[in-house]
């Protein structure tokens, strides 16, 4: 597994489809993936500590996970197939691993606020990650990377 944090959420010029990028922590590559406005909004609410007068849903679900006694240790990114991305929550219960089947996008929504690291398959790097040529490249320049989708 290899650690990743969020490094921007980015929108498309041309589309004004949202894409999440990750970025490895020892390395320059990225991985993109596609998500929908309001899963974008959910992952750059907590990033920016916009406050918000009621939970919304990823804060309900981190207060029931807390509720029944578990804890959100980290979550990873571990399949890319057909063109879409899977991931999975850990979680400990009782000094038991957990894992819940998630979307990427809520799985990083729920780790941006738990503050527990992000992890990807090597092998979902493998396939799908980046380099970009020049730092400043983005989604709606030259680099524009394949629609692979969180579902």
């Amino acid at each position: 597994m290899i650690e990743v944090f969020v490094e921007s959420i980015r929108v498309n010029m041309t589309n004004y489809k949202r894409v999440v990028m990750l970025k490895e922590k020892t390395s320059s590559r990225y991985l993109p993936i596609w998500i929908g406005h309001f899963e974008a909004d959910a992952i750059a609410i907590p990033m920016q500590n916009v406050p918000v007068t009621r939970p919304l849903t990823h804060d309900l679900l981190g207060a029931v996970v807390a509720a029944l006694g578990a804890t959100v240790t980290q979550v990873v990114i571990n399949r890319l197939a057909d063109e879409t991305f899977y991931a999975k929550l850990i979680l400990d219960a009782n000094g038991s691993p957990v894992e819940v089947d998630s979307r990427p996008s809520d799985a990083i929504a729920v780790a941006i606020r738990a503050k527990v690291p992000i992890y990807v398959d090597e092998s979902v790097l493998d396939q799908a990650g980046m380099v970009f040529e020049n730092e400043g490249d983005d989604v709606g320049g030259l680099a524009q990377p394949p629609e692979r989708h969180d579902a």
